[in-house]
């Protein structure tokens, strides 16, 4: 594991951009195309207005999502519409898109958008995770019901998810395939969040989900701090 300290937000997108693009470069060199999760919420629109314009063979890649929140498609909350605004355009616009939640239908009944994720599903080469101020990542909240199988579950895949301290139910990648991915990069920016990671840095608990993370992690991990 290493860890990167940027001066600003600013630098730390563009970095992240940079070694994001490097690492789908190395998945496509190897398996001839790559899989990209990343993660939604603000804090990485400026990382993504920059990976767009990257030199990657963006034909080659399929984008999809770490997480989503059970909302339509137009929904101001909607990781899809985040990344369809700020990621799926310039070069990065040749890439595929595989959303979380496709349609009306799965917002309804976003059982049925796991069972279509899991069957057709393809690991991750390279993760792009956030954290929030309580420690979870992806949605991976420590007061969901479902954590305990989200971090249990040996193989790979979705699960739904319904944390008491956030608006909306949500469709999550489990443990195993956060972990099962050739190259993850973790952003964290602001003090609160640096002190959470530290305190997630001191051993696994599943009050800080992200510290089960980063104590399990066994392949390429980056942590980009600003």
């Amino acid at each position: 594991m290493r860890e990167f300290e940027h001066a600003t937000a600013m630098d730390q997108a563009e970095a992240l951009a940079i070694s994001i693009g490097n690492a789908l470069d190395q998945a496509i060199r190897v398996n001839g195309w790559a899989v990209l999760a990343v993660s939604g919420g603000r804090s990485p629109v400026p990382m993504f207005e920059r990976l767009r314009y990257r030199p990657v063979r963006w034909e080659a890649v399929t984008i999809t999502l770490v997480d989503e929140r059970v909302v339509p498609l137009d929904h101001p909350d909607s990781n899809g519409a985040l990344v369809r605004a700020h990621l799926l355009r310039e070069a990065a616009a040749s890439a595929a898109f595989v959303p979380l939640i496709a349609d009306a239908a799965e917002v309804e009944d976003p059982a049925s958008a796991v069972a279509r994720l899991n069957k057709a599903f393809r690991q991750p080469d390279v993760v792009v995770l956030g954290m929030g101020e309580d420690g979870h990542t992806a949605s991976l909240f420590p007061d969901a019901p479902e954590l305990q199988t989200a971090l249990s579950d040996p193989k790979p895949g979705y699960l739904i998810t319904h944390p008491s301290t956030a608006p909306h139910a949500r469709v999550t990648l489990n443990l195993a395939a956060l972990l099962a991915a050739e190259r993850a990069f973790l952003a964290v920016t602001g003090q609160v969040k640096a002190e959470v990671l530290a305190r997630a840095m001191q051993g696994p608990t599943p009050a800080l989900p992200v510290s089960i993370v980063l104590a399990n992690q066994r392949r390429g991990f980056d942590i980009f701090r600003a």
